[in-house]
């Protein structure tokens, strides 16, 4: 899609300086930008990659000077350069139409201009809501429902009963609805405890590619509006994640445990059961939490087992320093012992 720099401006609200007429077509890197594409400048270590960008239009940030290009001002280019993207670059449509394939049950309710790919199965009582999208051998299991302007690529399944709000995205793998990790032992053997709960997931959600969600055993697993998981994500039975927390690539997240508001969870991050990482807490990667522990509302833990980041820089600090802690007692030891001598 085609803009001018004063159409961008426009629709982004932000100052515009320069020529407003010149067209854009893209966004890229400035190294890598042709002059039809846009470029952000967030510090001033980055205006000499700009200066010597081909691109004609930067997204800038107030106070920095650009010479000889058209400026878009913005508080926070980042986020306004993401916007931009999104309005020149809408993402391919993922199915167009209801493919002959598709298997689509006589009581599924389709609504106007949702598009189903090929060899895509929906079961009954399946509801979808308008605009959504439906990739190539998908699978809806019976009951469950889509909100408007969904996306779900190729290969994602909803087991029966999954509810998803509106522009959920799911990407390729995305299983949601499995049956919870749940059994109970008795002589030597182990009973598979009910998975009949449910899952709800809450407007604009982002599901990574192979990502797994747990339905609820007895009761609901429960994703929030505007969560993002990344690719291989395991969120178990009964988990509730807040409002806008992002989860990055294998962090597994154990039955029960609740994860509120604006959470930032890095990769391989190992969450035990019944935890509770409270709003705005911040686990670093591969930090590993023991059952039933408590992170506090903006704590910033690391390690494992998780501890807040200051106390792990100093444990991991002494643990760098162990082979010459150790040579040191030696040397003591040695001299102790001939001293005796």
């Amino acid at each position: 899609m085609t803009r001018t720099a004063n159409e961008l401006a426009e629709f982004l609200a932000v100052t515009l300086e320069g020529d407003g007429s010149i067209q854009l077509s893209g966004v890229a890197a400035p190294e890598s930008a042709r002059v039809d594409d846009l470029i952000y400048v967030e510090t001033p270590r980055h205006l000499d990659r700009a200066a010597t960008s081909q691109a004609r239009c930067a997204v800038i940030a107030p106070g920095l000077a650009l010479h000889g290009k058209t400026l878009l001002r913005a508080a926070n280019p980042k986020l306004v350069f993401a916007r931009a993207a999104a309005w020149l670059l809408p993402p391919a449509p993922i199915a167009t139409g209801v493919h002959p394939t598709a298997v689509i049950s006589a009581t599924a309710r389709l609504a106007r201009g949702v598009a189903v790919g090929p060899y895509a199965v929906i079961e009954e009582d399946v509801e979808a809501g308008e605009d959504t999208e439906i990739g190539a051998f998908c699978f809806l299991g019976r009951g469950s429902r889509l909100g408007e302007h969904c996306r779900l690529y190729p290969r994602v399944t909803l087991y029966a009963g999954a509810w998803l709000g509106n522009r959920v995205i799911a990407h390729s793998g995305a299983v949601i609805g499995s049956d919870g990790f749940g059994y109970v032992a008795e002589g030597g053997k182990r009973w598979k405890f009910p998975q009949v709960g449910e899952i709800e997931i809450g407007d604009d959600v982002e599901i990574g590619a192979n990502t797994t969600i747990d339905r609820g055993s007895l009761g609901r697993t429960e994703i929030a509006a505007g969560v993002k998981l990344d690719n291989l994500v395991h969120i178990a039975h009964n988990v509730h994640i807040g409002e806008h927390t992002v989860i990055a690539a294998q962090t597994g997240i154990s039955g029960s445990s609740i994860v509120g508001r604006g959470v930032m969870i890095g990769g391989q991050v190992g969450i035990a059961d019944h935890c509770r990482l409270e709003d705005g807490a911040i686990a670093g990667a591969q930090a590993g939490i023991p059952t039933g522990k408590t992170i506090r509302s903006g704590q910033i833990v690391w390690g494992t087992p998780a501890r807040p980041l200051k106390k792990f820089k100093e444990q991991f600090a002494w643990f760098g320093r162990l082979p010459e802690l150790a040579e040191r007692i030696g040397k003591l030891e040695k001299t102790i012992v001939q001293g005796k001598a």
